[in-house]
């Protein structure tokens, strides 16, 4: 199955593979109509649907209470809270700004889709943007079209850039996403140790945005992720590893940079193009773009630093896989 192709009709017992990511420049001013670029991430989440007596998520007969996700994601297949058996692994930390909300939607809803007949994925992208925003409130469809779509991926980039893929939207908001091209390169991310919440981050941005000095701020955000996704199309490393570090300045005036996340910049720092946070940040995880072969140089400096570091490149999107292809790792959220 290709990135792009439908997901086909599936009877259950059915399981679905959908990718982490990790977002490059624009976090945060992307819900305001600026660009944003992510790549989809080799670190997965699995989920195993099969027909139940009741309904379970990784054996929780109350996961409808638990999980924000699951109810929603039911009803928008449309087969109701129907008995299922829902098992969900994955490679992805919890909290950590790299997807593992999106990538659990999205294979989810993959899975789901199969076993009510298939779905294009412009529709699958559509779906599980909806299900993240009901659960969370706020936010973009960046995450989800990446773990739906796989590769490179962009919302609101210059006409100019990339292929179109699909719009999203919520309400009178709209997003154009579009495949973008992949330089080949190797990124690393690290996870901090430290939990943050996206819906409690967004909110503080959006009213920092809603200052006299938001334009200005909301305009370099927009410049300067522009900037990056013409840098990563040329492969011009030493411009994306300055603009890195400038999307990082306005990550740091808007207020969601952490103390642990400036420890692990410093880290990377001699072995790294650039780095920034990656996501919505207070916490979670920061991605590095390794100076050519100190890559391994470069984990071992995370590592000492006290963070989760991954040596991560593009994935495809999310694929239905066979039953017997199970890994064994921790549980999605």
């Amino acid at each position: 199955m290709s990135s792009l192709d439908p997901i086909p009709a599936r009877t259950l017992p059915a399981t679905a593979r959908a990718p982490g990511k990790c977002i490059l420049f624009g976090e945060h001013a992307v819900v305001r109509g600026a660009p944003e670029l992510l790549v989809a991430v080799d670190l997965y989440t699995q989920v195993i649907v099969r027909p139940s007596e009741r309904l379970r998520l990784n054996a929780d007969p109350e996961a409808l209470e638990h999980n924000p996700y699951l109810r929603p994601a039911l009803e928008a297949a449309g087969g109701g809270i129907s008995p299922l058996e829902i098992r969900s692994v994955s490679r992805l930390p919890r909290a950590a700004g790299l997807g593992s909300s999106a990538a659990f939607i999205a294979a989810l809803s993959a899975t789901l889709a199969a076993g009510h007949g298939g779905m294009d994925r412009g529709a699958l992208a559509q779906r599980a943007f909806t299900v993240e925003r009901s659960a969370q409130g706020v936010g973009s469809p960046g995450d989800t079209s990446a773990s739906v779509a796989g590769g490179y991926v962009s919302l609101n980039a210059d006409a100019n850039d990339g292929e179109p893929l699909w719009a999203v939207s919520a309400g009178e908001e709209r997003w154009e996403v579009r495949r973008e091209r992949d330089p080949g390169w190797v990124w690393v991310v690290a996870y901090s140790g430290i939990p943050r919440s996206t819906a409690d981050a967004v909110r503080a941005v959006a009213a920092r945005l809603d200052r006299p000095d938001g334009p200005r701020l909301l305009d370099e955000f927009a410049r300067v992720a522009g900037e990056g996704i013409s840098a990563v199309a040329r492969e011009d490393r030493p411009e994306v590893g300055r603009l890195l570090g400038r999307n990082q300045e306005l990550l740091r005036e808007v207020g969601v940079s952490h103390p642990r996340l400036e420890a692990l910049l410093e880290a990377a720092g001699p072995a790294s193009e650039g780095a920034k946070l990656t996501g919505a940040g207070r916490g979670g995880s920061i991605v590095a773009l390794p100076k050519p072969g100190r890559e391994v140089e470069l984990l071992r400096r995370l590592a000492r630093a006290g963070a989760v570091p991954f040596a991560v490149r593009p994935s495809t999107g999310v694929e239905l896989i066979e039953l017997d292809e199970r890994p064994s790792d921790a549980e999605a959220p």
